[in-house]
């Protein structure tokens, strides 16, 4: 009878145990809170090479889960202990610990809408990504000038200037540099078509060139219709080889521009002045847009060799030098005659650029 007894209570003792167990292991498995109306969303940023384990108790600290343990055991079941994504997540404490434990294998991170303006540089571009602390400035400014890296990317240039397609994109964050470059410049090879790539071919111009013209159309006008116009002008200075005589392009050139282009800026020495130099830029001054890469390959045709802004956000076009005078007088000489400091130097395409009087 004693040892019937005592295996009895042994029994006993065995399922009550079982039972507690598996009442705290539902307890564990449960969310740290019932109702979602109370559990806020918070954002867990799990760093590059934590191990499950640091990731646990990251969660345990965060009140997400309640059992570190536990969180463990069902990671090892499923052999999530090497599969779990760093990142940011999105997490709250009415998720139960097997659906956060999903989101860390799948890797559903936050991804960050990041939105590259059409006309940017790459330094721009690196300004707005540093901002959004999507990657790192200084990282990302070495990747744009590295020759040996860009090929890696198909591009045989000095800098990636122009291949940075401009759009909205979502990252997550931390991204590499290298993982940004890669998906602007795989964008920018989905927008060039091959129908564009052979149109560039039959206009006697290599996809670097239509990048560099497009990107100074860019920069000339912020008005979409006007880009196939802005285009006609350039297309027929180059056929004439009439110097382009674009400030914007002079502005890129200057090591450091002040906001002002001065009358001696024209004269200036570099690769990228357009009033010295005939033909286009060494390469492109911007990233541009499909609008522009457009323009440039499809010109507006016309006559048209000049043009001058009316300060309304246009500009009145010109094939003749008499034509142009007149457009100059009209909309840039009248306006700041009477009472004006400062003197105004009209370049050839009409754009008016001021400097301190005095200055030469």
């Amino acid at each position: 009878m004693t040892l019937r007894l005592i295996l009895i209570v042994v029994l006993v003792i065995v399922v009550l145990a079982g039972l507690v167990g598996y009442q705290m292991i539902r307890w564990a498995e449960a969310p740290v809170v019932s109702n979602p109306d109370l559990a806020p969303q918070k954002v867990v940023v799990i760093p590059e090479g934590t191990t499950f384990q640091q990731a646990a108790a990251l969660l345990e600290r965060e009140q997400l889960i309640r059992s570190r343990p536990v969180f463990l055991l069902l990671g090892k079941l499923q052999e999530a202990d090497r599969k779990i994504h760093p990142g940011e997540y999105e997490l709250n404490a009415a998720m139960t610990p097997a659906d956060i434990l999903s989101k860390l294998i799948l890797g559903r991170v936050i991804l960050h809408a990041v939105t590259i303006p059409e006309g940017y540089t790459f330094k721009q571009i690196a300004d707005v990504l540093a901002e959004h602390r999507i990657t790192d400035r200084a990282e990302f400014l070495g990747l744009a000038v590295d020759g040996v890296f860009l090929k890696t990317l198909g591009i045989s240039a000095e800098t990636v200037e122009g291949y940075l397609y401009p759009d909205t994109y979502r990252f997550t964050r931390p991204t590499t540099a290298k993982d940004v470059m890669r998906v602007m410049v795989n964008q920018f090879s989905q927008v060039m078509t091959q129908e564009w790539q052979t149109r560039a071919k039959d206009i006697h111009l290599t996809v670097h060139e239509v990048l560099t013209l497009a990107s100074v159309i860019e920069k000339e006008t912020g008005a979409g219709e006007e880009r196939p116009h802005i285009s006609s002008v350039f297309h027929n200075r180059l056929k004439k080889h009439i110097p382009l005589q674009s400030d914007p392009t002079v502005i890129y050139g200057l090591p450091n521009f002040d906001g002002n282009l001065h009358k001696k800026d024209l004269s200036h020495p570099n690769p990228y002045n357009t009033y010295r130099w005939a033909g286009l830029p060494p390469g492109p001054i911007a990233n541009p847009g499909a609008q522009s890469i457009r323009a440039a390959l499809y010109p507006m045709p016309s006559a048209y060799l000049y043009f001058v802004s009316k300060n309304d956000g246009t500009h009145q076009f010109s094939a003749t030098l008499v034509e142009h005078n007149k457009a100059v007088e009209k909309y840039q000489k009248r306006p700041f005659r009477p009472g004006n400091r400062s003197q105004t130097l009209m370049s050839p395409n009409g754009r008016q650029t001021r400097h301190e009087e005095g200055v030469s």
